[in-house]
């Protein structure tokens, strides 16, 4: 059995983990769009989800400063690479990165070792769309309601998957929707900006076992901000797996 003091060793490596990919969010989005989030919305996503995670104020100032380039730090740029999962799955997968050459070799060394191949740019691209998502769960409101409210602020959809229902958008509906479900109390359990598949392949057995290992090794590289994948895994399997 882990001791206590290897447990806590384990969380504290997780935590450095978020709190990274955290951090060169927080800079990027700065960079990129400013450093107030009331004008800036993925910056405003992103300081929501440091103080989520208990990251500390100043750790958000100071990575706010570093985007606007009022204190020396990384450059980082987003970069996103696409490649291709056990049983032919597609997989997006979005860097901020300060050096592209190790990203590169990081990511092809972990497709392989999982039973994947990283592609060419443009492979798998084509399968996703960009969209709003925000789930809730289902014991949380009623299901016609939910429906009535979502589309009334510019929805397009709301369907139920498993515990949870997924209120899909536009882009540019995203905000709208959002404050309209936080407008009736309802609380959500995500609410981002995201790709969905249009198309997804059905794993199940050993397949489906590499695949969820492929995700969270590509989830844990430092480098990787986002990974988007088009696979369907019966819930019973997903759960089996993660206990």
């Amino acid at each position: 059995m882990e001791s206590d003091k290897t447990k806590k060793k384990i969380m504290d490596a997780k935590k450095g983990k978020i709190f990274t990919k955290l951090i060169r969010e927080i800079t990027v989005a700065a960079r990129l769009g400013g450093g107030n989030p009331d004008t800036n919305p993925r910056l405003r996503a992103a300081i929501e989800a440091a103080k989520a995670h208990n990251m500390p104020k100043e750790n958000i100032e100071r990575s706010i400063k570093r985007g606007l380039g009022e204190i020396e730090g990384e450059n980082y740029e987003e970069v996103s690479y696409e490649g291709y999962g056990p049983g032919g799955v597609a997989i997006l997968v979005d860097c901020l990165t300060d050096n592209k050459n190790r990203t590169v070799a990081e990511l092809k060394h972990t497709f392989e070792k999982y039973g994947g191949s990283l592609g060419e740019p443009g492979c798998v691209s084509w399968i996703f769309e960009k969209k709003g998502l925000i789930t809730i769960d289902v014991d949380k409101i009623d299901e016609d309601r939910l429906i009535e409210i979502a589309l009334e602020a510019g929805a397009e959809d709301v369907k139920r998957s498993g515990k949870q229902f997924e209120v899909i958008t536009a882009v540019e509906d995203f905000e709208d929707v959002k404050k309209a479900i936080e407008a009736e109390g309802i609380k959500y359990n995500t609410a981002e900006i995201t790709m969905i598949p249009k198309t997804t392949v059905r794993l199940e057995g050993k397949e489906a076992e590499q695949m969820l290992t492929l995700m969270q090794a590509l989830e844990d590289m430092d480098d990787v901000s986002h990974v988007y994948a088009n696979f369907d895994i019966p819930d019973e399997i997903m759960e089996a797996m993660a206990k």
